[in-house]
């Protein structure tokens, strides 16, 4: 992870992986933590809403080369979802639009939880960050108009439901592709019971590889000296481990990071790869063209260049 400091900031690479206190939107605990690093470069890899806390992987430097992987991969929620009260936002934070008088029996929420499962489509909350006619559909509904969305189609791979902490309300965990809105779920959940239903509270345990378990806080951040600080950091790379890796020769790193595509063995399928110069060191990624030869495509800065 190179570092060098540039008037009042300093570049740092690598990527923070951020248990996000509820409260903040995720584009508020990204400006506090980068100025806690006083980080000259850094994003994040898709927003959870102020109501959600849990990981939110933050990029620094370099890292924000592959923040496009991290925004694409799998999630895994913790959420709990409250029956018999619906809201206009699907989540605890909206005004309430129906109140039904109905209790839901564990067996009929564990069926109806696993018609969810599998390829569905999805109605965009009208208070969500998707755009219409380049607009978001939360800032219309806010002007109070509500308009008709297309479905998206997103893919639930498993739900479990974990408990009943409380009358009429559900504790479950849901892995699923990108896009996936859990407060929706919840909402439709409720229309298929016909009682209604809200998501009362939602935690994120994982971007694809990268798990909640190694995420530090912004006090634990703020509390921690300068060096310690930078030691929170995450390689790079390790957020793309399910991707596969090409050592380099050293002949073949020279010609790859001259931008030319190169010949070798390396037994991949057309795609993304890692790649990797002889002494392991991360160097970017690259793509194994449709002929076999591996082509540079997100090089990392070098600690030389650095």
């Amino acid at each position: 992870m190179g570092r060098r400091r540039r008037k009042n900031c300093t570049n740092i690479d690598g990527i923070l992986l951020l248990d996000k206190p509820q409260g903040l939107t995720s584009n508020q605990a990204l400006q506090d933590v980068k100025y806690l690093f006083r980080a000259c470069k850094a994003g994040h890899t898709g927003s959870l809403d102020p109501i959600a806390t849990g990981l939110l992987p933050l990029c620094f430097g370099e890292g924000t080369k592959v923040s496009q992987f991290l925004l694409d991969s799998d999630k895994t929620y913790i959420g709990e979802f409250q029956f018999g009260i619906e809201t206009d936002t699907y989540d605890a934070e909206g005004e309430v639009v129906a109140e039904h008088e109905m209790k839901v029996s564990h067996a009929d929420a564990e069926k109806a939880l696993q018609h969810f499962v599998g390829d569905i489509e999805q109605l965009p909350p009208m208070y969500s960050a998707v755009k219409q006619g380049g607009k978001a559909l939360y800032k219309l509904a806010r002007e109070g108009v509500e308009v008709e969305r297309e479905p998206r189609r997103v893919t639930v791979y498993e739900i479990k439901l974990l408990g009943w902490p409380a009358d009429n309300r559900i504790e479950i965990e849901v892995s699923c592709s990108k896009g996936t809105y859990v407060r929706a779920l919840a909402h439709d959940l409720g229309q298929m019971l016909g009682c209604g239903a809200h998501m009362t509270a939602l935690r994120r345990t994982r971007v694809g590889q990268l798990d909640l378990e190694n995420a530090v806080t912004i006090d634990e951040i703020r509390e921690a000296e300068p060096a310690a600080r930078e030691a929170m950091l995450t390689p790079i790379d390790d957020a793309l481990m399910t991707l596969p890796e090409v050592t380099l020769t050293s002949l073949a790193t020279h010609y790859l990071l001259q931008g030319q595509p190169i010949s070798m063995t390396h037994g991949h399928a057309p795609g993304w790869v890692r790649l990797y110069e002889p002494d392991n060191q991360f160097i970017g990624m690259g793509e194994v063209l449709d002929d076999g030869r591996v082509a540079p495509r997100r090089l990392m800065r070098s600690q030389e260049k650095a």
